[in-house]
């Protein structure tokens, strides 16, 4: 297995846990006495929490892990609502022998991040989200057909829905769209260097990495009927809450989500708060879980 596939980060272990039918990679390290856990988004994997671990691991333990379907994790042909996910995630929280963690998630992690904190409020301490909402109807009003000049189009969100035709095109030619999304979404892509951009592209090269990372969103229908029933200001624990670009939008819809709301606008910034502004996350989650 090579570094791409498999990268290290000094201070850190990997490890596997067998949780809710399937298995789940994590990397894991600290010593702190409270958990914290880190749920990456598409197309990423653990390593997008790379350059701010080792400085949350002075104060927490800290695990990184590879979402149902990502990564060096299990990728089954079923349980993609976020719903089922968070269970993954609230039974490895369990088996590393914790009874609750602070929870923190950007993109699809911080949608399982949510969930988390919906189903398993006994088990959330405080929830951290960025560039993130669960799945809802209002989703339904995401054009995909732009108009003249119109930047930001949304293309992936129909193309991941589509059963059986991104593998069979993207498999082994995952770079371009990997490095695309990075180039048009992120506000800084500079700060990604070539080996961000080829550990990123690996794990997403093969027809089971695709077909189980376009499930995500294949199982937003479900997500979107579990959101319904979750009513209004589902979350009851604290949460912080952060976006660059699409903040005048996002934060709309969390502030009716939640009762013990922080908003935090990252000026300037893409979608990958994690890759291109970890000083600026870290110091928002360092003042948030003081």
């Amino acid at each position: 297995m090579s570094s791409l596939d498999h990268p290290s980060l000094s201070g850190f272990a990997h490890g596997y846990a067998e949780v809710n039918g399937t298995r789940l990679h994590y990397v894991i390290g600290g010593e702190g006495d409270e958990l914290m856990v880190l749920l990456p988004g598409w197309p990423r994997t653990w390593w997008q929490y790379h350059k701010m671990m080792p400085r949350l691991a002075e104060r927490f333990r800290v695990v990184a892990v590879d979402i149902r379907g990502m990564g060096d994790s299990d990728k089954p042909e079923s349980g993609y609502d976020k719903k089922n996910m968070a269970r993954d995630i609230y039974e490895l929280v369990l088996s590393l022998g914790y009874e609750k963690a602070h929870i923190c998630g950007e993109d699809i992690g911080g949608a399982v991040a949510y969930s988390h904190a919906v189903n398993h409020p006994e088990a959330t301490d405080k929830l951290a989200l960025w560039e993130a909402v669960h799945p809802n109807e209002d989703m339904y009003g995401i054009p995909m057909l732009p108009r003249p000049g119109q930047e930001g189009l949304q293309w992936w969100l129909a193309f991941n829905m589509v059963k059986g035709l991104p593998e069979t095109v993207l498999t082994g030619r995952f770079r371009p769209v990997s490095d695309w999304i990075i180039d048009h979404y992120s506000g800084s892509p500079d700060s990604y260097t070539e080996q961000d951009r080829a550990i990123y592209a690996a794990a997403y090269d093969t027809p089971d990495a695709i077909r189980a990372g376009n499930a995500w969103y294949q199982a937003w229908h479900q997500d979107m009927a579990d959101d319904k029933a979750y009513g209004l200001m589902p979350i009851t624990v604290p949460v912080l809450f952060l976006a660059g670009k699409s903040a005048p939008v996002i934060f709309l819809m969390m502030e009716k989500k939640a009762s013990d709301l922080r908003t935090v606008e990252v000026e300037g910034a893409g979608h990958f708060l994690c890759d291109e502004r970890p000083e600026d996350l870290l110091a928002a989650l360092e003042e948030f879980f003081a």
